[in-house]
């Protein structure tokens, strides 16, 4: 990494860099492995969890968004939540055209039995972190998010100038 870094300061966010993409496929390892072998893909996972805490129905394209994926993507995980009976589609009662994707009873208890699990296990990934440490690792991990999505807009903003 010494190679990239044009000092310490630079030196110092590669490896922060480095650690929070190691963490992440820690966790996403964690998930995928808890999901999957349920029988569910972490991307379905992350669907029914959004449906599960909706009062009503939720569109593809809301879905989609909300995950930061296409919404052919989310199509795709709802026909197989759907098949699966996790999932149906329903009328969108403000727009007769389109239709809306809700959690079933079958997919409210699928999450009832994954909840447990995944508690213990995130109790076991953070493990020896106080919970002053857990709320600032939460708001450092926010505000790179937000760094990322202003930086993301501004590349979009200069790639679109003639």
């Amino acid at each position: 990494m010494t190679r990239f870094a044009d000092g310490d300061d630079d030196l110092r966010a590669f490896e922060a860099s480095a650690a929070v993409r190691t963490a992440y496929h820690t966790v996403e390892r964690m998930r995928a492995h808890g999901s999957e072998g349920r029988g569910v893909s972490a991307g379905a996972l992350d669907v029914l969890i959004r449906l599960s805490s909706a009062d009503q129905g939720i569109s593809i394209g809301d879905l989609a968004r909300a995950a930061g994926v296409s919404s052919r993507n989310v199509t795709g995980l709802v026909d197989t939540l759907e098949r699966d009976g996790l999932v149906r589609r329903v009328p969108d009662p403000k727009d007769r055209r389109s239709v809306l994707a809700e959690i079933t009873p079958a997919g409210h208890a699928w999450i009832e039995a994954f909840r447990k699990p995944s508690q213990l296990a995130m109790r076991a990934m953070f493990q020896g972190f106080t919970p002053e440490e857990l709320i600032v690792f939460r708001d450092l991990c926010l505000r790179l998010a937000t760094n990322q999505q202003r930086l993301a807009a501004h590349l979009r903003q200069i790639g679109s100038q003639p």
